[in-house]
């Protein structure tokens, strides 16, 4: 095999994807022009499903059991890594790209191009997979990881808008779920001897999920709403519902909760007289953190003339990719357009979806990835490393349960 100066290659791939920005701006302005919301971005998945398949990349749609995702492969060679390049371009209802998902796609296949045309002289797959529906509740991703997307990847990468040049460490696993009570109906004065209260129930169910929260691990949150707690005053409720999410930094622990939960939901029946059934909407596993591979995501955005570097977020929310991240080593790039402390899901964020700052991001993250691919595609021992850190930390987390 050729002597390949890994500095030099990077520079060539930060200058093909100089070259391509005009084609990724226009993209990335028609689909904030045009927002689709989760499990209907046709439009997104078409346009970057096209540009893909355009430059060489072999695109079959539907990927994952969902309409409007896809997945394009390009092979070169025998062997070598598996690197999925991750991206959603998904709006939030009503609101439209107020979460920057109108760069990923682009910035995702400008990075996935340079890296087919440039990196030629060592073997390697690379996928660019498309991942609709992340603003749902139940989040595209897990339902394409329960149709078997994914585990063929040795890693997942993605990017992110954001105010800052940084990485992730951990976030939230998530379960959510409907839990509907179901008693008789009476009237409250006159005969509420014939009725069994379903909101008596629920009311009963959310104190002992009060109590519960003093006797759990400090990460843990439990919510809960009520959707629907009866129809007239002077009649006791037959039916009451509540949606209620649990959540913890490592899965296995939130099961335990959750069988808690469960547990009080049951109680609650039993004292009421009432009956209940229970149906889970979503589930989000917790991150799997690789500082190894944030390390060098950081390293690369210095690189690539990254500005606003700042320290990882050790605490975040919850996110589908977390549920690949479980099962495959991966990290997402965060990149700045927006000025510090700005929050997502805001108007600030939607004002500033086509500003020259997002322009820039789209480039930056694709320099990012791009020149992280090349280091694991040419350093077989780099992305050994990577690995088995990941299968550590899991198996760190799955020992802490009690």
């Amino acid at each position: 095999m050729a002597d390949i100066n890994l500095q030099a290659r990077k520079t060539e791939l930060m200058r093909a994807i100089d070259k391509l920005k005009p084609e990724l701006t226009k993209m990335s302005d028609y689909i904030f022009d045009h927002p689709e919301v989760g499990y209907r971005e046709v439009e997104a998945s078409r346009l970057l499903a096209g540009f893909l398949r355009s430059n060489g990349f072999e695109v079959s749609p539907g990927y994952g059991g969902l309409a409007t995702a896809f997945r394009a492969v390009c092979q070169n060679g025998s062997g070598g890594p598996c690197i999925g390049l991750l991206c959603e371009y998904d709006a939030v209802l009503n609101l439209g790209h107020v979460c920057a998902h109108h760069l990923q796609g682009p910035s995702i296949a400008g990075a996935a191009v340079a890296l087919k045309d440039i990196m030629r002289d060592f073997p390697y797959t690379l996928e660019v997979i498309g991942t609709p529906a992340e603003e749902t509740a139940e989040g595209g991703k897990n339902v394409m990881l329960a149709n078997g997307a994914f585990t063929q990847l040795d890693i997942a990468l993605m990017m992110h808008g954001g105010d800052a040049t940084q990485t992730d460490v951990k976030s939230m696993a998530l379960s959510e779920f409907v839990v509907t009570f179901n008693g008789i109906s009476s009237h409250s004065a006159v005969a509420p001897d014939k009725g069994r209260s379903a909101l008596e129930a629920l009311m009963l169910a959310f104190n002992g999920i009060a109590y519960l929260r003093g006797h759990v691990r400090d990460d843990v949150r439990i919510h809960g709403i009520i959707e629907n707690g009866g129809q007239a005053v002077n009649a006791i409720p037959e039916a009451a519902a509540a949606r209620i999410e649990v959540r913890s930094y490592d899965r296995p622990y939130l099961d335990e909760v959750i069988a808690r939960v469960l547990r009080i939901l049951e109680g609650a029946a039993l004292m009421t007289d009432t009956n209940y059934e229970v149906k889970r909407v979503a589930d989000m596993h917790n991150k799997i953190p690789v500082r190894s591979l944030n390390r060098l995501l950081m390293e690369n955005a210095e690189t690539a003339g990254a500005k606003a570097i700042a320290p990882p977020r050790e605490k975040t929310g919850s996110t589908d990719f977390a549920s690949v991240m479980y099962h495959v080593p991966g990290s997402c790039i965060r990149v700045p357009f927006i000025e510090k402390g700005t929050t997502a899901h805001s108007r600030a964020w939607l004002d500033r979806g086509k500003a020259p700052e997002a322009y820039e991001a789209i480039i930056l993250g694709a320099k990012i990835l791009a020149l992280t691919a090349a280091d694991l595609i040419q350093d077989g021992n780099l992305l050994a490393g990577i690995i088995d850190e990941f299968h550590r930390e899991k198996a760190a987390i799955c020992s802490q349960i009690s």
